[in-house]
């Protein structure tokens, strides 16, 4: 096979290759991942397997090279994904982990976690998959780093989960058990504590949780899972986070706010804390509360603070949130809440212009090379493109 360079044959695509492909084992898929990545950074349009080994190579077999690379060799893309995390935090300041869905529209239901579902953003049911990414999020933007299937219950069954290669240790489990169970595996690999937070002061956690120093955790999943149980998984692994809630979230009222539109110690719906003072137009705190205790499992009452978030000029989208970091100013959480409206942005570029959506096989291990991939290509094109805007920005690397 001969390669063609291309635009992203500079010194620092090599080294961002290397450093990532470096982690398979074989010398030809460490080739044929160079070959996807350049496909997906060069081809123009769709990103079909076809289209990018015809871009970015002179083989008349790249195509099926290609194909079987993706769909069926069996490599691990963990370690890929490691060391892109890695990669992101040396190039980038980091400040929040943000995760979010990526809807995914399939046609028949053979690819693997294919199901129909309500989709809040379409207003109507999809037959999809749906993707839950990490991202770390900087003044670079929202990185893509690791991905996360969402598997619907009916994909316990036996005979399509051989069929759709899906490994016997991941279950269908809850949407929330899923976003817990991206969280958990970054926090093995030693992701999350990795690049403390240096903009915010870290708070006490409890001994056994995750690392001191971690991120704070940011997510819009409302319509997507049980925001309660999120809540409460957030809460075993000391995460510290602000997530979006619905408005029918039941909260208890600290007996400062009493006063408001129910009993004393009675549990009111989340938009119930709303403060609608006449001409008030701008974001604003609306006061604690913690979850009933018929709904919250001994040992884990915690006290929250609940804010409204109102849709501004700038098209930031309104809603209501909840978070337990209490004691931080009130700039800080907004400028954390901002996170999800650029990483659907960011989804929503990886869709028209990195091929997202474009994965043609139906296997479990061929999704993730794919999302693995796809989000290598965008993280590789934000950072050069923001080195290019600041050449001299020194470089950030983790403590040995």
């Amino acid at each position: 096979m001969t390669a063609r360079s291309g635009p992203h044959g500079s010194t620092f695509f090599n080294r961002f290759a290397a450093d990532l492909f470096g982690q398979l084992p074989r010398a030809d898929q460490r080739r044929w991942a160079e070959v996807y990545l350049q496909g997906l950074l060069t081809t123009p349009g769709k990103k079909t397997v076809r289209r990018m080994a015809a871009a970015v190579t002179d083989s008349a077999t790249a195509a099926q090279a290609l194909h079987q690379f993706v769909n069926a060799s069996p490599w691990e893309w963990e370690p890929i994904q490691t060391e892109l995390i890695r990669w992101v935090e040396q190039q980038t300041r980091p400040r929040s982990w943000t995760i979010a869905p990526a809807v995914l529209p399939k046609r028949g239901g053979q690819s693997c976690g294919v199901h129909r579902r309500f989709i809040p953003q379409a207003g109507r049911t999809v037959n999809c998959q749906i993707g839950i990414g990490a991202f770390l999020s900087s003044a670079t933007g929202d990185l893509p780093v690791a991905w996360n299937m969402l598997l619907p219950e009916e994909w316990s069954d036996a005979a399509r989960r051989r069929r759709a290669r899906i490994p016997g240790p991941v279950t269908a489990a809850s949407p929330a058990v899923g976003v817990l169970d991206l969280l958990n595996s970054l926090a093995l690999r030693g992701a999350a504590a990795s690049m403390p937070d240096v903009s915010m002061p870290t708070v006490s956690r409890p001994e056994g949780s995750i690392p001191e120093g971690s991120m704070p955790v940011v997510a819009d999943l409302v319509g997507y899972l049980d925001t309660r149980a999120l809540i409460h998984g957030l809460v075993e692994r000391g995460y510290d986070f602000v997530i979006a809630v619905p408005d029918n979230l039941l909260l208890q009222p600290g007996s400062h706010l009493a006063a408001r539109q129910c009993a004393e110690g009675a549990p009111v719906r989340a938009a119930q804390f709303i403060d609608e003072r006449a001409g008030h137009t701008t974001t604003h705190p609306t006061g604690l509360a913690y979850l009933p205790r018929a709904q919250t499992r001994p040992g884990l009452q915690r006290t929250y603070r609940l804010f409204d978030r109102r849709e501004d000029s700038r098209g930031r989208p309104g809603g209501l949130w909840l978070t337990n970091m209490t004691n931080r100013p009130f700039g800080e959480l907004l400028a954390l809440v901002d996170g999800p409206a650029t990483t659907a942005a960011t989804i929503g570029r990886m869709e028209r212009d990195f091929g997202l959506r474009d994965f043609e096989g139906r296997s479990y291990p061929g999704w993730h090379h794919h999302m693995t991939l796809t989000s290598a290509a965008y993280a590789y094109q934000q950072v050069a493109t923001h080195r290019l805007q600041e050449p001299d920005r020194p470089v950030h690397r983790r403590a040995a």
